[in-house]
């Protein structure tokens, strides 16, 4: 007999299998030693209460095996021979583009700027001690894209535009524990996720797909508005085109703008990364002095208010994480975040943005310097017209961050109460930000209508937790890239470009994603459209 069950049991009760046994047992009335194994299918913690309880839902097997499989396996042909299509990028987006055109009897040629995914890792860890990045490896260019070393979140709100349990479970076949499945907040954490990553790559290759690394995509070849190929360097390579190059490929899109290929400005959010002792946030989060104890994770935290009529939330919270340089060029400094598998480290770290809207580089407020807002290449910009001001303001923000920092990766940074009370801070805390920290008045050169906003947001957020709004925290700056600053406009049908057939803009970069769970399902849909075209 197998039945499924609802509970609500303390943490370590769903700590421990024979304890839950024992519980399902006594609860429903079963011999314990008829329970022969018992599955969780969904696992989530309500710390609302002093009481913290788990809700799970489980699978009990009662005298018989559990051999039903813990995933759905997907099924991979070889399609050597068959009609290729070109997947510019291999971020999440890319990579489910790639796998699911397998699925449908298509070969993939994936083309990455980046090197594979090991030995990407070798120039992230070279960041630190040489205060440089090389812009065709770093923590957002490279196999697996953004996410491979920024901490494999798979939680997402977009529950509507595609099948996420799929992702999830092609994650399991590659490698990813099954916990992922079960988990409220889904994570596969930094150091397991290149492993995963590197699967996805062998399970292309080993069915008649192509992945080429260090490939950067120069120029679409274009026939009577249709998009016919690409091409990488000096080669040319034929095929409809899946463009999945994520939301820091800044070359792409001043390209698309210079090739007249329609984008558009996107709104995006922008603001610092706040970094806490993450005993500090298990304390304010589970309501006791002892923080966690021995049987709950690390706390996650997500705060939202509204501030002048613009957004202030917190933004990929890392939990037992790092702060990480996610520059990709020379003359930057941009920060984000990631968490090994444990969410074991000391600190606990969020990205604390704002939103920002293309009409708000009008606003004088958003203008740095007192100068005149710069164009990507320098020329003045009239933000009113630009595709890219959206880029632009990026730019400058991690350039005048930069030249706050030394002009080096050593970020500028202020303890969080100094910020929100207008006060230099003369020392700062230890932090995980591997290049170092230095001392800024981020109060003062930030441009105020950021600034302003996470002060007032900052103080909200310290009144819904009490200890939160305190100098033992440190403001990192700064964060830029939480999404594209462009869309690549498609039509919402057919996923194609609006003028260009066979060009299928997909995931972050094109500016419909936002994570690693929203880019796969995006580079799904996307291969499903590419071979109903290829079809046509």
């Amino acid at each position: 007999m197998i039945q499924e069950y609802q509970l609500r049991v303390l943490p370590q009760v769903a700590a421990n299998e024979q304890a839950l046994k024992a519980y399902i047992a006594d609860e429903y009335g079963y011999d314990v030693r008829t329970l022969t194994a018992i599955r969780i299918l969904k696992r989530s913690i309500d710390a609302r209460q002093r009481t913290i309880f788990v809700n799970l839902k489980v699978r009990a097997y009662v005298n018989e095996p559990a051999t039903d499989d813990e995933y759905r396996h997907t099924d991979y042909p070889d399609v050597s021979g068959q009609p290729q299509v070109i997947v510019v990028g291999a971020g999440p987006g890319g990579l489910f583009a790639a796998l699911r055109l397998i699925e449908l009897g298509l070969r993939p040629i994936v083309l990455e700027r980046g090197k594979d995914v090991h030995e990407r890792k070798k120039d992230l860890a070279a960041i630190g001690r040489t205060q440089q990045v090389d812009p065709e490896s770093n923590y957002c260019f490279g196999e697996g894209g953004a996410g491979a070393y920024s901490d494999g979140k798979l939680y997402t709100r977009s529950k509507k535009r595609g099948n996420i349990e799929k992702i999830l479970n092609v994650f399991c076949q590659h490698g990813a524990s099954t916990a992922i499945l079960a988990d409220a907040h889904p994570h596969i954490g930094t150091d397991r996720l290149p492993k995963v990553i590197e699967n996805m790559r062998n399970t292309i290759l080993r069915c008649g797909g192509e992945v080429h690394f260090q490939t950067r995509m120069t120029q679409l070849i274009i026939s009577e508005d249709a998009v016919v190929g690409c091409l990488a360097g000096d080669k040319e390579y034929r095929g409809p085109v899946i463009l999945a190059t994520g939301h820091s490929a800044r070359d792409v899109y001043r390209y698309l703008a210079e090739a007249k290929v329609e984008i558009e400005a996107k709104g995006i959010a922008v603001g610092v990364r706040l970094e806490h002792p993450s005993q500090l946030i298990d304390q304010i989060q589970y309501h006791s002095k002892q923080g966690r104890g021995k049987y709950l994770p690390a706390a996650e935290y997500s705060f939202v208010t509204q501030v002048e009529g613009r957004g202030v939330y917190s933004f990929c919270m890392c939990p037992g994480g790092f702060v990480i340089p996610a520059a990709t060029g020379p003359e930057q400094i941009v920060v984000n975040g990631m968490s090994p598998a444990s969410r074991g480290t000391q600190w606990s770290n969020s990205g604390m943005v704002v939103e920002i809207r293309p009409e708000d580089l009008d606003d004088g407020q958003l203008i740095m310097d007192n100068g005149q807002l710069a164009a990507p290449d320098n020329s003045p910009l009239d933000s009113k017209k630009s595709q890219l001001k959206m880029m632009a303001f990026q730019e400058k923000l991690e350039r005048l961050c930069w030249q706050q920092g030394n002009m080096q990766q050593t970020a500028p940074a202020q303890r969080m109460a100094d910020f929100v009370n207008n006060r230099l801070s003369y020392d700062l805390p230890k932090s995980s930000y591997a290049p170092g920290l230095l001392s800024s008045p981020l109060h003062f050169w930030l441009p105020k209508a950021i600034g302003r906003r996470l002060q007032e947001g900052f103080k909200t957020f310290g009144q819904q937790a009490h200890g939160f709004l305190t100098n033992e925290a440190v403001l990192i700056a700064t964060e830029t890239r939480t999404s594209s600053p462009v869309r690549i406009v498609r039509d919402p049908l057919t996923l194609q470009h609006t003028r260009l057939q066979g060009l299928f803009p997909c995931g972050e970069g094109a500016g419909y994603a936002g994570g690693i769970v929203s880019a796969g399902v995006d580079g799904e849909r996307c291969a499903e459209m590419c071979a109903a075209y290829l079809k046509k």
